[in-house]
């Protein structure tokens, strides 16, 4: 065990909602301390993110001394120890020290308790097995101040007790990793993993879609899918084919652009090929609507894109628009080659940027003014004239679109006496 006073000037520790939720749950014979992920990402140098706090008192005590010092407190899960105090508007997640008297599965009996060591002991990574009190000082009782420093994501105690305790930390082994660490994922808790690899099949397809997209936006996430395809942790995950190659492309081309990590383009690339993939792909990891539409557009016919100039290409912007258009430009791009330095599919990514589609400019009345009926006929001819205009590369003087009118009007005139 170490206690050293590590982030004794952390700002974020020593001020604000932090602070007093620490001090008011500190006092009397209580003890309380930030925990988790946080510790681990300040001692990286990196922004707490989520603050959870654990606490020797129990859940009714807690509740106690926030309404007496005026703090909202909301029992999200008083059974289980939890308590989140609002402060200023922002919640705090309070938990009491626990220790589990029996593990099966994801669930197990937990009793309160007031042993940090017990506590820390039963997280699932060193690094993450680590808190620290109000003065700075950061307690550690398995290793996760050296494991952090190393940025070396290892399991607390026996790795294969740890995943049969809750299988989603198999895939949290590999998101942990992807996020903090550095190098080939730690030997041991790799060959847990894949030793545990039938477990995944009890997770809830729910718990499974926000690990994995967590996990592509990683900083490493291209090296941890590939170590995952490699142990055959994926193919029960995504039930068909992965393809790590485009992933990793599709990495690099982002980078290359100077945009930001898309969850949903990197699991295209990862996953789909063809339409079927994506509903398939949607349908394993209960995407929501917007992935699964997103998915979809993106496996369309990706593969045309090769062949297309940049006149087919302004026509495929103005029918998809210019989000679905980027995304799928990018995977055929990340499907076509990995040259992430290609001018041309860079010419066709950018294609938004330098141009705006217009609108459509003929209406109804336009051609209701050349003796066209209400009705079925007048969206058909619609569609035929907005067809011949993008054709035509979207001409917008008056000789052109009433040509195009006229033409529609004479095809539609034809058809009905036909």
């Amino acid at each position: 065990m170490s206690a050293e006073p590590l982030l004794a000037h952390a700002p974020w520790l020593t001020a604000g909602g932090t602070a007093r939720v620490l001090q008011l749950l500190g006092t009397d014979g209580e003890q309380a301390r930030v925990v988790g992920g946080a510790v681990r990402n300040a001692l990286l140098g990196l922004l707490p993110g989520d603050i959870d706090i654990a606490t020797t008192a129990r859940p009714d005590e807690v509740m106690r001394r926030a309404k007496s010092a005026g703090i909202k407190g909301v029992p999200t899960g008083i059974d289980h120890g939890t308590v989140t105090l609002v402060i200023d508007g922002h919640p705090y997640e309070v938990t009491t020290l626990r220790e589990d008297t029996e593990t099966f599965g994801r669930k197990a009996r937990v009793a309160f308790g007031r042993d940090w060591v017990k506590d820390a002991e039963r997280r699932d990574f060193t690094m993450n097995g680590l808190s620290v009190d109000a003065d700075g000082v950061v307690y550690d009782y398995v290793g996760g101040i050296a494991d952090a420093r190393a940025r070396r994501v290892r399991f607390i105690g026996d790795p294969g007790q740890r995943i049969a305790e809750d299988y989603l930390r198999i895939l949290r082994f590999f998101r942990i990793h992807a996020a903090f660490g550095a190098g080939e994922p730690d030997r041991d808790g790799y060959l847990a993993c894949i030793r545990g690899r039938a477990g995944l099949a009890s997770l809830s397809a729910e718990r499974v879609r926000m690990e994995m997209l967590k996990l592509l936006v990683a900083g490493g996430a291209a090296a941890a899918v590939l170590a995952m395809a490699e142990g055959g942790l994926l193919q029960a995950l995504i039930g068909g084919v992965v393809y790590t190659g485009p992933l990793a492309t599709m990495i690099a081309i982002e980078r290359e652009l100077g945009l930001t990590a898309s969850s949903t383009r990197r699991l295209a690339a990862l996953s789909v090929a063809v339409t079927e993939d994506a509903k398939r792909v949607a349908a394993r990891l209960r995407l929501s609507n917007a992935e699964t539409k997103a998915l979809d557009s993106m496996g369309h016919r990706w593969w045309r894109l090769a062949a297309k100039d940049e006149a087919n290409a302004r026509r495929l912007l103005y029918r998809l628009g210019p989000e679905r258009y980027h995304d799928r430009v990018l995977l055929g791009w990340a499907r076509n080659g990995g040259d992430v330095t290609s001018s041309r599919w860079r010419a066709l990514a950018e294609l938004p940027q330098r141009w705006i589609a217009p609108k459509f400019p003929l209406k109804a009345a336009d051609f209701i003014a050349r003796g066209l009926a209400e009705g079925p006929a007048l969206g058909h001819v619609l569609t035929l004239a907005e067809d011949a205009w993008l054709a035509a590369d979207f001409p917008l003087d008056e000789a052109a679109l009433a040509a195009i009118a006229d033409q529609a009007v004479a095809r539609v005139s034809r058809d009905q006496t036909t």
